[in-house]
């Protein structure tokens, strides 16, 4: 059966090389969190649907020596990126997570991470991915939910500014709440063994590595990568967006400041 994969594809945040480098960047500082329990048996081949700049394939690789590795991605020159960041560790191709060109019961494991957010249908992209697993293994896929933030002080203009994200994300045809769907969209694809685990990131003044890795360089970070766009739109008044993002950094200076936000983890078997 031909897979159906007409619906466009929008990375909100742009290709921008500062956005490239806070996904790196992001990735390294969350490492511990997000990886803590993905691990593969050496010899395991394992796909990256959605590899992007190869931020969270190093960790992959770190992680699960000894795996075979197969990383996708729409992008063109992600794909390069990543490549070049990674060597011949990986087998990196150009592909459509909507029809990728493998063979059903091809891999062992399959691993998502922060892609389900920007699809029209990941539901059709989950049900496409579960015919490439063999017998017995899992996709894991990591999400965030920009839902699930929350700050101190908290200002009104740094409250419109994120929302500035969640509602640029349903307009470009993505889910910026996707992380809580875990669950429900795997249960849709048919998986039979769903375990999900909140993920939790916690910063305040006693965690100053936190607070300047994920507050400012990962969250204000992907703000600042959204800026043209979001005032291209008119969705906020320029003044109040500066207001906003000056709000969310001085969290850092702030010796109450703190910002709390969620990711999930999903590991998802099907029979």
């Amino acid at each position: 059966m031909q897979v159906k994969h007409t619906h466009k594809i929008e990375y909100v945040h742009g290709y921008a090389a500062d956005e490239l480098e806070r996904l790196v960047g992001s990735a390294a500082t969350l490492e511990t969190l997000l990886h803590s329990d993905v691990t593969y048996p050496a010899g395991s081949l394992v796909l990256e649907a959605g590899c992007g700049v190869g931020a969270q394939t190093r960790f992959l690789l770190k992680r699960s020596p000894g795996i075979r590795l197969v990383s996708m991605d729409i992008a063109f020159h992600s794909v390069q990126r990543a490549r070049h960041a990674v060597g011949e560790m990986a087998r990196f191709l150009q592909a459509n997570v909507y029809a990728p060109p493998f063979s059903h019961n091809t891999f062992d494991h399959i691993f998502v991470c922060y892609v389900l957010e920007h699809l029209p249908d990941p539901l059709q992209a989950l049900n496409t991915l579960k015919t490439l697993l063999k017998r017995g293994g899992a996709i894991t896929a990591i999400e965030g939910d920009h839902g699930s933030a929350f700050f101190y002080p908290e200002t009104q203009e740094g409250l419109e500014v994120w929302r500035c994200l969640q509602r640029l994300q349903l307009q470009t045809s993505g889910d910026g709440h996707i992380g809580r769907r875990l669950y429900s969209l795997f249960k849709e694809s048919g998986a039979t063994d769903i375990q999900i685990t909140p993920l939790p990131v916690y910063c305040d003044p006693s965690r100053p590595e936190m607070m300047e890795g994920f507050a400012d360089k990962t969250i204000v970070g992907m703000l600042n990568g959204i800026e043209h766009e979001v005032l291209a739109r008119k969705m906020i008044a320029p003044e109040i967006w500066r207001k906003g993002i000056r709000d969310l950094l001085n969290l850092a200076a702030s010796r109450d400041g703190i910002f709390m936000y969620t990711f999930f983890r999903a590991v998802a078997k099907y029979e």
